[in-house]
């Protein structure tokens, strides 16, 4: 299957630059996979909508990822020439280094050294400290610091890890609106760092209030953690998907969060996951018995031709083109009926990408 089957025209005033005034404000599509109806609501209406969908409480389980962002972008200059320079620290490697990515990296050697905010200095290292996937994306660095810096120093001098289709610097209020309501610092792992350097997007949309409102129509929600590092957004650069590879992310499922869900299916309870993320979680950790809980990795890459086997709906964002993302969505509903929806959306002025609208796939 080719990269180019995924590709589709949008215009650049679509591409949502912020978030609702409001969040729940955004616009929500319902798309029905088997029938191909859509209907379009609002997301704070989504709870009314699922009860509305599959009848009475206990008949749906919704399945969220709690990771949380971290402020991973980090500006900084040369020590030698004063230049600027900025890094996206995707992941620790030990208690000194971590993988970033950076712009003209190939003019950033081994040795360099730069200077950040409040007098901390790292050195690029060899290309082997970074780990496996290095060598295949040259973007990337290994950024060796003087000494440990953690989450409380990121928040203080680290920026807000907006995308790069959102062309504007970020701004204070990011901080709060490019975070879930649900997101949970303590969702740390053995296995890797215990935050992400990206959104998982789609639970941006959700409220205290709209979270409250389904638990009152009975319901019942889970929380497993993917920290979103290369794998959710690298691109796909080869001109065959299946030529793709996805890079590890680490993700953990408890106790009560495996048990819920597989208590849910053997209920025959529908299982929708808010968010890419939360599908992948899924569907690594699915085993013969169920879901499996615990930690692990994963570099899943789901795109059509799979066979889903723990998610039977979706609720997810408006994806770039030609992304594993969208790619996904289409395994889940069908190349074609995705890209006439994304055609709809078009029609109807939806907003796009992380700050922009809602589809729910069921």
């Amino acid at each position: 299957m080719k990269t180019s089957d995924f590709f589709f025209e949008l215009p650049e005033n679509l591409i949502a630059q912020y978030p609702p005034a409001e969040r729940g404000k955004s616009r929500l599509m319902v798309l029905d996979r088997l029938t191909g109806k859509r209907e379009h609501r609002v997301a704070e209406e989504f709870p009314a909508v699922l009860a509305g969908r599959f009848g009475g409480p206990g008949r749906v389980l919704l399945v969220f990822n709690n990771s949380r962002v971290r402020k991973a972008r980090l500006p900084g200059r040369s020590a030698a020439t004063g230049a600027a320079a900025e890094f996206l620290l995707v992941n620790r490697v030990d208690s000194l280094s971590w993988r970033t990515l950076v712009e003209k990296s190939k003019r950033k050697k081994p040795g360099s050294r730069y200077v950040f905010s409040g007098g901390v200095e790292a050195e690029i290292v060899d290309a082997e400290t970074a780990g496996s996937g290095y060598s295949e994306n040259p973007g990337f660095r290994c950024l060796r610091f003087d000494a440990p810096i953690d989450d409380d120093w990121l928040d203080n001098y680290g920026h807000v890890p907006l995308p790069p289709y959102i062309t504007r610097p970020d701004e204070v209020s990011d901080s709060e609106r490019y975070q879930t309501v649900y997101a949970d610092r303590n969702a740390a792992s053995a296995l890797g760092p215990g935050a992400s350097a990206a959104a998982p997007t789609a639970g941006l949309h959700f409220t205290e209030r709209m979270l409250t409102e389904l638990a009152a129509a009975g319901i019942e929600t889970a929380f497993v953690t993917l920290h979103v590092g290369l794998g959710t957004f690298l691109p796909v650069r080869g001109e065959n998907i299946e030529d793709h590879l996805m890079h590890e992310e680490v993700y953990s499922i408890g106790e009560d969060a495996a048990g819920k869900i597989n208590a849910a299916k053997a209920g025959g309870k529908k299982i929708i996951a808010v968010g890419t993320t939360s599908v992948r979680t899924l569907e690594s950790a699915w085993g013969s018995a169920g879901i499996r809980a615990g930690e692990g990795t994963t570099s899943i890459f789901i795109y059509p031709g799979y066979r889903f086997r723990a998610v039977d709906g979706l609720f997810t964002n408006f994806h770039t083109p030609g992304s594993t993302l969208l790619m996904l969505v289409s395994a889940f509903a069908g190349r074609e009926l995705i890209l006439e929806s994304y055609a709809e959306a078009i029609r109807e002025s939806y907003r796009f990408f992380s700050y922009g609208d809602a589809m729910l796939i069921c």
